[in-house]
């Protein structure tokens, strides 16, 4: 097997940097970071040589040049090159600082000191392979969200996160209060890295569950009883699926958080939610990206 990794560069207009960060998911990659350079956005990804060929590589470009053009901005300039197995983390995390999310949360690299005589929320993070860091539009604005639940007085829910990643929206539920969390994801690297950053926050294996899975492994972790909370942030087509079968972890006091959904989804996704029973209490906008926080009717 290859040691090697595939390193993505790609020199954009800022206006696209949500639209790249959400072509690199879908590709595959892993440890996705952007820095901004003068009146444009750098951003760096990460592939296993393995996983594409050149031809793919190309395919990719030509994808970020058509989104590019479809709403009038100049196509970003996209280059690619091998780097060698121990290199690959630690290159993109030389570009990663520490982000104020909200009012309360600041995430910050694990490899880095905490920041000094802050009075916020740290939470910190090693993504590992598992896509969030919290630079991404629909995590920030999920944990905007859980801000707001729990600023409402929201008393020690019990939480299922679907579709975890590096367990960044569990590990901040935890933070602010949670009873007890369980976090699922079908890619194994990332309830491993959801794990880490478990121990990381000091947040024990009784309050947050982190297993490989979906929807249905929450429903036997729960053994069968409704959730007060569902967090849902992947990609729409794939929230559009779980939908239906949310009624299995939901009571008529659930509420949810939802992202991972571009604002031309945002209509399809809230008639979905309605007719399976959940309101769309509201709706937040960041760029191209929106975030629903729903509960049940």
């Amino acid at each position: 097997m290859s040691s090697s990794w595939w390193e993505i560069q790609i020199l954009g207009h800022p206006a696209l940097e949500e639209t790249i960060f959400w072509r690199l998911e879908n590709f595959g990659c892993r440890g996705v970071v952007s820095e901004a350079q003068a009146d444009s956005c750098l951003m760096r990804a990460y592939l296993h040589q393995d996983q594409v060929q050149m031809l793919d590589l190309a395919a990719l470009s030509l994808w970020l040049r058509q989104d590019a053009i479809a709403i009038d901005l100049p196509p970003p300039g996209t280059h690619w090159h091998l780097i060698e197995e121990e290199d690959w983390s630690s290159s993109w995390k030389e570009h990663w600082q520490p982000t104020d999310i909200g009012d309360r949360f600041t995430v910050y690299p694990a490899w880095l000191d905490p920041p000094q005589g802050s009075d916020r929320i740290l939470l910190k993070l090693d993504p590992g392979v598992a896509f969030g860091t919290g630079a991404h539009a629909t995590t920030q604005l999920c944990l905007e969200s859980l801000e707001m639940r729990f600023s409402m007085g929201e008393e020690h829910p019990i939480v299922a996160d679907i579709g975890c990643g590096s367990g960044i929206l569990s590990i901040g539920a935890a933070l602010l209060g949670a009873k007890k969390i369980y976090a699922v994801d079908v890619d194994s690297l990332a309830v491993k890295a959801a794990r880490a950053n478990q121990a990381l926050n000091n947040i024990s294996t009784e309050t947050m569950v982190v297993e490989e899975g979906s929807l249905d492994r929450v429903v036997s972790l729960a053994n069968h009883q409704p959730v007060d909370a569902i967090l849902c942030n992947i990609l729409a087509e794939t929230i559009v699926e779980l939908i239906p079968q949310m009624t299995a972890i939901a009571a008529p006091h659930t509420w949810g958080v939802i992202s991972g959904v571009l604002l031309e989804q945002a209509k399809p996704m809230a008639d979905v939610l309605e007719q399976h029973g959940w309101i769309v209490a509201t709706l937040w906008k960041r760029q191209e990206w929106c975030c629903f926080n729903i509960r049940r009717s």
